[in-house]
């Protein structure tokens, strides 16, 4: 079967996450177009928050500069989140990643079909430099995968290498990005990601 695990990247440090979410269709035909939608949400970043409701954090795509962009994701694009908690020096108030890799397959009449977008903490493309500007360090690693099997679709998150991101940081950074990632490792990141993927899959 085609699906878009093989993308995530092996645990190796740090912490992990899932979210994931299902949806059962009556047939292959409504479990298809379910799929298409929850894609074009998916790749839809800067409307992230509107599919996960009013407590999301908000999501912006970006170009490699770190201007807005008004359209789909494509692999290199940038994105920010603003998350509701103090904001980092090195990332302009924001906490930035890249999309490093993107891979899909349509197809209504296979079995299978799936898209899965990875994403990796950068520096502030705004005030290129050496920090990078997340919580997170450049090892760790977020995976959104979107996929239909026959008639039943899922829609997931996961983390892989999250590691804080303390050592190559100024100090109020170092100190604010080691209490975001501890809160996220205890539970703040799940209501945030698990909106998202139910939101992804809502009629």
């Amino acid at each position: 079967m085609n699906d878009g695990y093989n993308i995530i990247p092996e645990q190796t440090e740090g912490g992990m996450t899932d979210f994931i979410h299902f949806a059962d269709l009556d047939t292959r035909e409504a479990a298809h177009n379910v799929f298409l939608l929850a894609k074009n949400r998916l790749k839809d970043v800067s409307n992230w928050h509107m599919v996960a409701g009013p407590t999301s954090s908000k999501f912006s795509l970006t170009d490699a500069q770190g201007n807005e962009l008004y359209r789909m994701a494509e692999k290199g694009d940038h994105f920010y989140v603003d998350l509701p908690a103090p904001g980092s020096i090195a990332g302009g108030g924001l906490d930035w990643v890249m999309i490093e890799n993107i891979e899909e397959l349509e197809n209504a009449n296979s079995e299978s079909e799936f898209i899965a977008i990875t994403v990796r903490p950068v520096a502030n493309p705004r005030n290129p430099g050496k920090a990078i500007a997340n919580f997170y360090d450049h090892s760790a690693t977020n995976t959104f995968i979107v996929e239909r099997y026959l008639n039943h679709v899922s829609a997931a998150v996961h983390g892989r290498n999250e590691v804080i991101n303390n050592s190559d940081t100024n100090l109020y950074d170092s100190i604010r990005n080691t209490v975001i990632a501890l809160t996220a490792r205890k539970g703040l990141s799940g209501p945030q990601w698990k909106a998202l993927v139910e939101g992804l899959l809502k009629d």
